[in-house]
C-alpha cells in the first residue's frame, strides 16, 4: 500500500494548479492591487509631506534670514536716530548757552548805563547841593564879614539848614 499523499495523481495536480491559480487571481484584484495602491498613496503623501516640510524649512530659513536683516537694519536706524538726537541736543544745548551768554552781556549792558545814569545823576545831585551850599554860604557872607574860625560855624549852620548833620 501505498501513502496516498505520495501517489501521483494528475487530476489532483490540474485541480491544484487551477485552484492556485484562481487565488493567485483572486489575491492580486481584490488584495494585491488595492495593497499596491494604498502603498503607493502612502508613499505619495510622505512624498508630499516630506517635501512640504522641506519647503517650509527652506521658508523658515528665508524669514529668519529677513528677520535678521531686519533686525540688523532696525539696529542701525535707532543708532543713527540716536546719534542724530544727540546732534540735536548738543546743538540746542550750544544755542541755550549762546543765547544765556548774549543775555547776560545785554543784562551787564544795561546795568553799566543804569550805573552810568544814576553815577551822572549822584554827580548832578551833588553839584546842585555844592551850589546851593556855595549859594548859602556866600548870602552868609555877604550878610557879614566872616573869620576863619567862623567858617566851619557857617558850615555847620549851613549843611544843617539843608537838612544834612555835619560831619
Amino acid at each position: 500500500m501505498q501513502n496516498p499523499l505520495v501517489t501521483v495523481d494528475p487530476g489532483l495536480y490540474l485541480w491544484t494548479i487551477a485552484t492556485f491559480l484562481l487565488l493567485a487571481w483572486a489575491l492580486r484584484k481584490f488584495a494585491w492591487v488595492p495593497l499596491l495602491k494604498a502603498l503607493d498613496d502612502r508613499q505619495k503623501t510622505i512624498a508630499a509631506a516630506v517635501d512640504d516640510a522641506r519647503k517650509t524649512r527652506e521658508q523658515l530659513e528665508r524669514t529668519q534670514q529677513e528677520t535678521g536683516k531686519l533686525l540688523a537694519q532696525a539696529r542701525v536706524d535707532a543708532e543713527e536716530l540716536l546719534n542724530r538726537a544727540r546732534a540735536d541736543a548738543n546743538v540746542f544745548r550750544q544755542e541755550l548757552k549762546d543765547k544765556a551768554v548774549a543775555d547776560a552781556a545785554n543784562i551787564t549792558k544795561e546795568a553799566e548805563r543804569q550805573i552810568q545814569r544814576e553815577t551822572a545823576k549822584a554827580i548832578e545831585q551833588i553839584r546842585g547841593e555844592a551850589v546851593d551850599l556855595s549859594v548859602a554860604i556866600a548870602s552868609k557872607l555877604i550878610r557879614r564879614e566872616i573869620k576863619p574860625t567862623d567858617q566851619d560855624a557857617l558850615l555847620h549852620e549851613a549843611l544843617r539848614e539843608m537838612g544834612r548833620p555835619p560831619q
